[in-house]
């Protein structure tokens, strides 16, 4: 009995910092998250600032509370409405921190507390971001891809999670490929089959996970996308007229990317050196 105590209280010594640095990530996690909803709804709407005026009630405009704002727990708490006029919150809120939350915790288990780690929050807020606004608006701001392109690169110079030289082919194949493909079906079909957005998230994701990413990142929003779009066209009955926004599966194939890299150029290995079972 005495030797497990020593062993579980030394465990418990090794473990402790490390839950609760993940516990803390967790918490700034989600604390951006709540900020990313403020971002979601307003950066479309190029008439508002989103840092003023402070958050308040979409519908009946009402400044909220500190202890109205904090993230998922004012949810739950207030059930899913407004404090003040009872308006029905989108679920979208406590989503949107959760997911941050989670992508925190794990950017930190896999990176460690690292620069890279602290980089890739950056670049995974801004796919949340990018996510939800192609969802409800079927646009991606140029001011969240173009300066992303440029940090990508800029990353690449201080990780080791990427080279330059990576992250330069990747921006510009990136870029080029779906240029080609928006190009091509524009000739072929004379209509657009997709937004200029599309190719600077593309861009972006090279320019921050390197060229290597790109094959994954297409194949798997390449796959998942026409699966939707096919579920769409049955649901919708608009034949080849529908429409729907591709940002989504591009970013999630690079969210799946930026954490399990390791282990799909494993299999990239396994392929190409026919070991592939």
């Amino acid at each position: 009995m005495f030797i497990f105590t020593i062993i579980l209280t030394g465990y418990l010594t090794i473990m402790l910092p490390e839950l609760y640095l993940l516990a803390v990530a967790g918490l700034l996690g989600a604390i951006v998250g709540s900020f990313l909803n403020v971002v979601i709804l307003r950066l479309p709407d190029r008439s508002q600032s989103i840092v003023f005026p402070a958050s308040h009630c979409p519908r009946c405009s009402a400044t909220l509370a500190w202890y109205e704002n904090i993230p998922v727990l004012s949810y739950l708490i207030l059930r899913g409405k407004c404090r003040h006029c009872r308006t029905t919150i989108s679920i979208q809120y406590p989503v949107v921190e959760l997911l941050m939350a989670l992508l925190s915790v794990s950017l930190i288990y896999r990176f460690q507390l690292t620069l890279t780690a602290a980089g890739y929050f950056l670049f995974c807020a801004a796919l949340v971001v990018i996510i939800f606004i192609d969802i409800h608006h079927q646009i991606i701001p140029d001011v969240i891809s173009l300066p992303g392109i440029i940090a990508g690169f800029l990353f690449s110079l201080v990780s080791d999670a990427v080279t330059w030289q990576s992250s330069l082919i990747g921006l510009l194949v990136g870029g080029g490929v779906l240029y080609a493909v928006a190009l091509s079906y524009a000739l072929l079909r004379k209509i657009d089959g997709m937004g200029g957005g599309d190719i600077k998230l593309l861009a972006m994701i090279g320019a921050w996970l390197g060229w290597q990413s790109l094959p994954f990142v297409i194949l798997v929003s390449s796959a998942t996308g026409s699966i939707a779009g096919l579920i769409a066209m049955r649901s919708q009955k608009k034949g080849g007229q529908t429409r729907i926004p591709f940002g989504p599966f591009l970013s999630l194939a690079a969210l799946l990317y930026t954490f399990f890299s390791r282990e799909i150029l494993y299999f990239y290995h396994l392929y190409a050196t026919g070991q592939w079972p």
